[in-house]
């Protein structure tokens, strides 16, 4: 597989931002919450999350999407790398969020990752079912994410998910997927 970087997009959190780490860190240093283990979170619904209450759940989540925390959202090993490799071939990029809106991400992505305003788009759905009219309305063929329910929409709709792995999802599935940026970026034109 050889994908063209205008035929491909990218979801957010947990393929491109590390944003698992920073809900176990916030969970730790805000809330005390020691015993959460990355590769423990075996649902992307994190309320499966045994021992952490519901309320303290959504006020994490909700510190993370507002920006309201002292720990540090970082990006995967490697997604700075190939993304700005990606921007030399083609402009701008494209990032499909189910977060409510784009502020966050928006300076996350030009404080972070070092990309230029003009090099992005970012379009907050606030639906991961609304990921695919935006997807298919764009012209994306391809599309990175983490979230193994919104795969199988993407593909009813024509559209080639890539699964992002990660420890939530780990079920049975027919699409193509990722270890790493590294593995990604063999996936993608850039020359």
């Amino acid at each position: 597989m050889k994908i063209h970087p205008s035929e491909l997009a990218f979801d957010i959190d947990g393929v491109i931002a590390d944003t698992m780490t920073l809900f176990i860190d916030i969970a730790g240093k805000d809330f005390g919450i020691r015993d959460i283990k990355y590769e423990d979170i075996k649902e992307y619904s994190l309320h499966g999350i045994s021992g952490v209450d519901g309320l303290i759940m959504v006020k994490i989540i909700d510190r993370i999407l507002e920006g309201k925390h002292s720990g540090v959202l970082e990006p995967l090993d490697g997604a700075m790398s190939v993304l700005q490799k990606l921007n030399r071939i083609h402009r701008p990029t494209l990032f499909v969020t189910a977060r409510p809106n784009a502020d966050q991400a928006n300076q996350w992505i030009l404080n972070t990752l070092c990309l230029e305003q003009d090099c992005f788009e970012i379009i907050a759905t606030g639906s991961f079912d609304d990921k695919r009219e935006v997807l298919l309305s764009k012209g994306i063929k391809y599309f990175v994410e983490d979230r193994l329910e919104t795969c199988f929409i993407l593909s009813e709709a024509g559209i080639d998910p890539i699964v992002f792995k990660q420890p939530w999802n780990r079920k049975p599935h027919p699409f193509y997927e990722v270890a790493n940026w590294q593995e990604l970026e063999s996936l993608i034109i850039l020359s």
